[in-house]
């Protein structure tokens, strides 16, 4: 007991100093990123990236922007193969040891994302511990401490490459993470570090049903799977039955809108949900108002940020501008200059700003996932919220979807095609497309005058999924796992037509 609230003690101690340092930031947020931006310029200068694009040389964010480009993956990895070699000094200091494999939702070709040993302690770790710090903050009552955390990563097998080790974010953070975690947290690691899914999956449901489990941390599509899979195998009616000191689910990857009716009935009581936003390039949002949607844009974790608006981008031209200059509402696509050293990177997200004071966002969609066939521009969160409203009007419940466009022949207009996979189907599959439809017209006007009088865009086209295809697609593909996603848009019909042969 002694032991015990010892432990408490320190924790409140290390919340409170670090609640502290959060409060700095979001009241200082311009001067925190100049901070960030010129510690990294001074320090990576004298690497090969550095002389080239004269860090040295920098003085302002406008000798900063004209110096160093905006670049792609595809830009910069000849920049990161050479590190994978095991040369030092190439774009930051010294050798980076570790690459995160990421192949994202669109490219089959893998990207090695660097993780150098500050992006690990002061960016990813540094985040694990205020995602934590905020929570607790926000729920003095709470008993995180108290109960095991649920982790569910990706497929986290390591693989050698010359001195250097790639491999899923999760199983570098895995390998990495301070005795105390490991003590706090289920499945072990020898089941964690599994890489194929389904005999890891039987892995984690024998290790975790027999375990008291407070909280869990994981992409929602794949924590839902799982939890599937605990309630069958132990016989559970709901999971609050087994475990019945679950309070929290920090949730990221994927949005959160289509599933939380079905999270709301799998657990059988209310619970805290916490988003996150963070991916093998950096971790960037964190939820810190309970019972929002919005994530605070967090300052001081070696990343610095700009913005390139989406109704002005180009790719042949990219032009971004610094926090300063953001305004609330637009759809910015996100670029970051890291402690990894990946400089003005172009990520392919894209994000809204939701407040400038603190700067809080929500994550609006990809730079490649959307619809803009007959210039609609349908980004992704248009789409979760027109579905959450038809699910809601025809206790309906999506578990997966994608959609594309039909592209116009004949003289005839053009429309959307989606497939649904319903975990509960509308009675009416007409009446949920008619919501689904308005909906989309309300939030999207340009979606809405392409939809006027058929001209341009007919009524959506909306097939039914068969149980498990999506999971079954993805399995065909090599993509189960916790960092893998299921592309939601695409401007063009490379996932929609396998998924409709397959479902035929």
């Amino acid at each position: 007991m002694a032991t015990k609230a010892l432990f408490n003690t320190v924790v409140n101690w290390f919340i409170r100093q670090r609640i502290d340092q959060i409060q700095n930031f979001m009241n200082h947020p311009i001067e925190t990123q100049n901070g960030v931006l010129f510690s990294q310029l001074y320090f990576a200068e004298n690497t090969d990236y550095g002389k080239i694009h004269g860090f040295s040389s920098v003085s302002n964010y406008e000798d900063f922007k004209r110096n160093v480009p905006i670049v792609t993956y595809e830009d910069f990895e000849p920049n990161i193969e050479k590190a994978r070699q095991g040369i030092p000094d190439v774009f930051w200091p010294g050798h980076i040891r570790r690459f995160a494999k990421s192949s994202g939702t669109t490219n089959a070709k893998s990207k090695f994302i660097p993780i150098s040993d500050e992006c690990l302690k002061d960016c990813h770790f540094k985040a694990g511990k205020d995602m934590l710090s905020i929570y607790a903050n926000n729920h003095p009552e709470n008993a995180l401490f108290s109960n095991k955390n649920l982790r569910l990563g990706g497929s986290a097998e390591l693989y050698e490459h010359f001195n250097t080790k790639f491999g899923d974010l999760s199983a570098i953070m895995i390998e990495n993470l301070p005795f105390w975690v490991e003590m706090t947290t289920t499945p072990s690691r020898k089941v964690s570090l599994m890489s194929e899914w389904e005999s890891k999956l039987k892995a984690i449901v024998s290790e975790v049903k027999h375990e008291d489990v407070g909280s869990l941390t994981g992409v929602p599509s794949w924590m839902m799977v799982l939890l599937q899979r605990v309630l069958a195998e132990t016989g559970c009616g709901t999971i609050s039955e087994l475990w019945p000191n679950l309070e929290v689910f920090f949730h990221g990857g994927i949005s959160f809108k289509p599933y939380r009716e079905q999270y709301r009935k799998i657990i059988g009581k209310d619970i805290n949900y916490c988003e996150i936003y963070n991916a093998s390039e950096g971790f960037f949002g964190i939820q810190d108002q309970s019972g929002s949607d919005e994530m605070l844009l967090m300052l001081d974790y070696g990343i610095f940020y700009e913005f390139i608006p989406m109704d002005q981008f180009n790719p042949a031209n990219l032009q971004a501008i610094p926090l300063e200059e953001v305004e609330i509402g637009k759809n910015y696509a996100m670029v970051i200059t890291t402690n990894s050293g990946l400089w003005r990177y172009l990520i392919g997200d894209t994000i809204r700003f939701t407040s400038l004071h603190p700067f809080r966002i929500k994550i609006s969609g990809r730079t490649k996932h959307y619809i803009n066939a007959f210039g609609e521009e349908l980004m992704i969160d248009n789409v979760e919220t027109a579905l959450t409203k038809a699910c809601e009007a025809t206790d309906a419940a999506v578990c997966d979807f994608t959609g594309a466009p039909v592209f116009m022949k004949d003289g005839e207009s053009g429309a959307h095609e989606w497939i649904f996979e319903f975990t509960k189907a509308p009675a009416d599959l007409n009446h949920f497309t008619e919501i689904f439809d308005n909906h989309l017209k309300s939030v999207n006007s340009d979606y809405e005058a392409k939809r006027y009088n058929n001209m341009t865009l007919k009524k959506p086209i909306v097939h039914v999924a068969k149980p498990h295809l999506f999971y079954n697609w993805m399995s065909e593909r090599g993509k189960l796992g916790g960092q893998n996603k299921v592309p939601r848009l695409s401007n063009d019909r490379e996932y929609i037509d396998p998924l409709l042969l397959m479902n035929q």
